[in-house]
């Protein structure tokens, strides 16, 4: 059951990390920055869950120097909200 669940997650991450490819730092794209924060903590998540072999063969991983020094900006704000709760969400349907 979790190989399945993975296996629909994977495609997501892929889909929203290209979704949020062109990330210009400002307040317009708050969604996006959000839903970046997402699937970076749906890609930690399954990292820290023991997946970590999967997401590599994947291509899949996060981009720390993205969030750099924008931690405190409208846009960080949406993005680590986004983090916790794509971490906190994936970890809850792979466990």
């Amino acid at each position: 059951m979790t190989e399945d669940i993975l296996q629909r997650l994977i495609p997501l991450v892929r889909e929203l990390q290209a979704e949020t490819a062109t990330l210009v730092a400002q307040e317009s794209e708050l969604q996006l920055w959000y839903n970046r924060g997402y699937a970076d903590g749906m890609v930690e998540a399954m990292r820290s869950l023991g997946f970590s072999q999967k997401l590599d063969a994947a291509g899949l991983a996060v981009d720390s120097s993205l969030i750099s020094g924008q931690e405190f900006l409208p846009w960080g704000k949406a993005y680590l909200h986004g983090f916790e709760m794509g971490e906190k969400e994936t970890a809850e349907v792979l466990t």
